[in-house]
């Protein structure tokens, strides 16, 4: 297949992406587009039809979604050690944790952030996916409270990258409460070179030429 085309906005959820990129350790593209026209354009929606980013295009194939980019990488480039053999206990771990981040996390992140609360109903709660805030921040410690260092255990993967994201986004945020190894888990992952040059890069775009 060809190289990898990435799609983004240093203020998106593409420097999730960027940061799997740099771990990736493998060349690509990017193009930024901006807010608004650019990423409704026809071009673009044939892309994604969303008009958001981020997006990767690798050869033939089309990836939209932070947690599916991330996982497909992965997928894409074994060589990297970035995901787990299928079918491990490590794979479990990988999978449900990343996909945990993707759907729970996220929403109830969000909803926070925007001063969303839902109904103090257990119906409503059940039924939202995510129940509450603190349940999801409760969940992310049981994750780590034995005391591992990555989500699958000793090793980095790209599940890392997403619920790592998260996790420093509801911080940086304010939204997301504390709870007892957060702090080192960010501090891991904010100190690894992959992570540093991705920051670097996406700041640097958000200053514009100096």
């Amino acid at each position: 297949m060809s190289g990898i085309i990435f799609y983004t906005n240093p203020m998106s959820r593409g420097r999730i992406v960027r940061w799997m990129l740099e771990e990736l350790g493998q060349p690509y593209q990017t193009r930024v587009l901006e807010y608004g026209p650019q990423m409704k354009s026809p071009e673009y929606l044939a892309i994604n039809p969303m008009g958001k980013v981020p997006a990767v295009v690798h050869g033939t194939a089309v990836v939209t979604e932070a947690a599916a980019c991330c996982a497909y990488l992965a997928a894409a480039f074994p060589e990297a050690g970035l995901a787990p053999a299928p079918g491990t206990p490590e794979s479990a771990a990988y999978f449900r944790w990343l996909f945990f981040a993707a759907g729970p996390s996220e929403a109830a992140i969000t909803n926070a952030h925007f001063g969303f609360d839902l109904p103090d109903d257990p119906q409503a709660r059940g039924r939202s996916g995510y129940g509450s805030l603190e349940a999801v921040a409760d969940a992310l410690a049981t994750m780590l409270s034995d005391g591992r260092d990555y989500v699958t255990g000793t090793s980095f993967s790209a599940a890392d990258v997403y619920v790592g994201s998260q996790i420093l986004w509801g911080r940086m945020l304010g939204t997301l409460p504390d709870r007892p190894g957060f702090t080192d888990y960010a501090d891991r992952l904010s100190a690894r070179p992959a992570a540093a040059r991705a920051r670097e890069i996406d700041d640097a775009l958000v200053s514009g030429p100096s």
